[in-house]
């Protein structure tokens, strides 16, 4: 018998058995990712609120939810200015102390 595949699965049962390989790496790569996802989104929510509650206990205010419409061009360098010390302390550059020292300076 020229052709036969005794012992070996057909090509149908090859075909089945690649999709359902990759049906099964696909399914947990989307459940990988949206974990990872959703684990950012965490992360980043956290530090929006400890941002908001350094500033609520540096300028007194209560933190707003959402920013102002507009900023007058004045107070833009100014707020630029408290942008970067922000950054600085989270990049661990400035302890709390320090950075709520040069908030204050900038405030007054």
């Amino acid at each position: 018998m020229l052709g036969s595949r005794s012992g070996r699965p057909s090509l149908i049962g090859r075909a089945a058995g690649t999709a359902a390989r990759t049906a099964v790496i696909t399914k947990t790569a989307t459940a990988v990712a949206g974990s990872s996802a959703a684990k950012q989104q965490q992360k980043a929510h956290a530090a929006e609120l400890a941002h908001a509650e350094r500033m609520a206990a540096v300028g007194g205010a209560a933190p707003v939810a959402a920013a102002p419409a507009a900023a007058p061009a004045a107070g833009g360098e100014a707020l630029e200015a408290l942008r970067k010390l922000s950054a600085a302390h989270d990049a661990g550059i400035l302890t709390e102390s320090e950075f709520v020292a040069k908030v204050k300076e900038r405030l007054a």
